[in-house]
């Protein structure tokens, strides 16, 4: 774990909001969070700024069976819920996270609750810091700092929100207590007012922070901000912003940037924080070692033991790659192997198999002992090679949010949208090129990039998103995607999920569903 970020624990997170004193419970209630509260109006010490910030930081490890941000309910909601990837496990095992992979999810379900409150909760923590960092005796150069790593993280809550469930509930302060049951925080904004907000807080970062040469590692930058609002106007299909934001990264001459070989170690500790990283949730162990982690991401996704046993499982064995991604690569292709990992086959009677041997000497036996034919290799950990203090459900894996060959991808696509065919040829070759495959063998028109981004950034978490977008931009894609895995996308609906029904509940009705549920 990084030095500067061994303070960025459980326990400062736990510590920050020790401070916090009571809230106006309505909108508590409303969005049935834990309290934040209100700390006094009184000034505040740099040291405390600077708790409330990585509280922040810290609320991206919420995961598990409850909140979530980028646990196994967030997988579900991304991966499993798109064409690259099914539940897994037992048949009969997580009902809710088979209804999300069916598209036959209600109201109900507990993973877009889980995600809805978790993502909320992380919402309140960064309001709480932005209401306060202004009081901080720092120097304002040093507050707008720390106000911008919290704008930037709050406009990448606010984007994977407005991604899931459209119009949300704008909470862009913390409420006052004759605020606590007001509509304008009980009821949904249009995805249009969210993505202005996205844009603001985003832009914000871009205006504020610092280099990635200027700062510690793991805490976002000018580059982490530009490139995740470029992402944005990709949405928007603002393609001239996406393009400009985008350059100012690819022409960097900090050289701060690039792509990190080979390509599948940038999901092991050797490629954590890179020069391929422009930003990945940061994890590790303290000096106590006490884990700093995701709960439940690593494990969640390892292979599960079935058939035989007699081995020590990876797992429980979710998020398994479908066979349409694993046939999406061409032959040579460096990042199939990088991303999934296939179980052998039983071999056949009299006969011994030699299984699956992975980048640490782990052998998983052939399919008689395992439970699932596919897994993620982006999201395994190993136990002997990497570091970790013993307990599997936290085993500390940085998750990677935005890195340099998703910066490439969308500088190619904006490029090719604005008809600048030779900058999005070039993008595209380096991807490709880095994965083995031979520059100008694919050319960079915008279906073809969009068939790069798939294998690319396979169980990063965005495909589901990504197909959504694509469809807007070329209707009759969807549809036959999911078709082919029998399963039934429905236009006007499956854009997106419900809106949970505890929280229209808690907010009195004024919460509306989206449409077909």
């Amino acid at each position: 774990m990084n030095p500067h970020f061994s303070a960025i624990s459980r326990r400062a997170g736990t510590a920050a909001l020790a401070l916090t004193l009571a809230v106006a419970s309505g909108c508590k209630d409303y969005l049935d969070v834990p309290p934040q509260g209100q700390l006094s109006a009184d000034a505040i010490d740099p040291g405390t700024a600077q708790k409330l910030v990585d509280g922040v930081y810290n609320s991206m490890y919420q995961g598990g069976f409850g909140n979530d941000v980028h646990g196994l309910q967030f997988v579900i909601l991304t991966d499993i819920a798109s064409d690259d990837a099914d539940k897994g496990s037992t048949p009969t095992d997580y009902g809710d996270a088979l209804a999300v992979d069916n598209l036959t999810l209600t109201s109900s379900n507990g993973n877009i609750n889980n995600a809805w409150k978790g993502y909320y909760q992380a919402i309140a923590s960064a309001n709480q810091a932005l209401d306060k960092i202004p009081l901080s005796t720092a120097p304002d150069a040093t507050k707008n700092r720390l106000i911008g790593e919290v704008r930037f993280l709050r406009g990448y809550f606010y984007f994977n929100l407005v991604r899931l469930f459209g119009g949300v509930p704008k909470l862009d302060r913390v409420p006052l207590p004759s605020e606590a049951n007001s509509p304008e925080f009980r009821q949904r904004a249009t995805a249009a007012e969210i993505y202005n907000l996205i844009i603001s807080d985003l832009q914000f970062g871009v205006d504020n922070l610092p280099l990635k040469s200027a700062t510690d590692v793991g805490r976002a930058t000018k580059a982490a901000a530009q490139g995740m609002l470029a992402k944005v106007y990709l949405y928007q299909k603002n393609y001239q912003k996406a393009y400009d934001l985008t350059d100012e990264i690819v022409k960097g001459k900090s050289g701060a940037y690039g792509l990190f070989t080979p390509y599948a170690d940038i999901w092991r500790a050797a490629g954590a924080n890179s020069n391929e990283s422009l930003f990945e949730v940061q994890t590790g162990i303290n000096a106590a070692c006490n884990n700093s982690a995701v709960e439940l991401y690593v494990v969640s996704q390892g292979p599960r033991s079935g058939g035989r046993g007699g081995w020590a499982d990876l797992g429980f064995g979710f998020n398994n790659p479908t066979i349409e991604l694993a046939n999406a690569y061409e032959p040579g292709d460096v990042r199939k192997a990088g991303s999934i990992i296939f179980i052998q086959p039983t071999a056949p009677a009299g006969q011994r198999s030699t299984g699956t041997v992975l980048w640490d000497g782990f052998r998983i036996p052939s399919k008689d002992s395992v439970e699932n034919f596919r897994y993620s290799y982006k999201a395994y950990h190993s136990r002997t090679k990497e570091a970790n203090c013993g307990n599997n459900d936290f085993l500390p894996k940085n998750i990677r949010v935005l890195r340099y060959g998703e910066v490439l991808l969308i500088h190619a696509e904006a490029a090719a949208q604005l008809g600048n065919a030779a900058a999005a040829q070039t993008d595209l070759d380096a991807v490709r090129v880095r994965a083995g495959l031979t520059a100008g063998s694919r050319t960079a028109t915008v279906a073809n990039i969009w068939l790069e981004r798939r294998v690319e950034l396979a169980l990063e978490h965005d495909r589901y998103f990504d197909l959504v977008r694509q469809e807007s931009v070329t209707p009759g894609r969807i549809v036959p995607l999911f078709a082919a895995q029998g399963k039934t996308f429905t236009k006007g609906k499956n854009e997106l999920f419900p809106i949970p029904q505890p929280q229209i509940d808690l907010s009195g009705g004024l919460l509306k569903q989206n449409p077909g549920y």
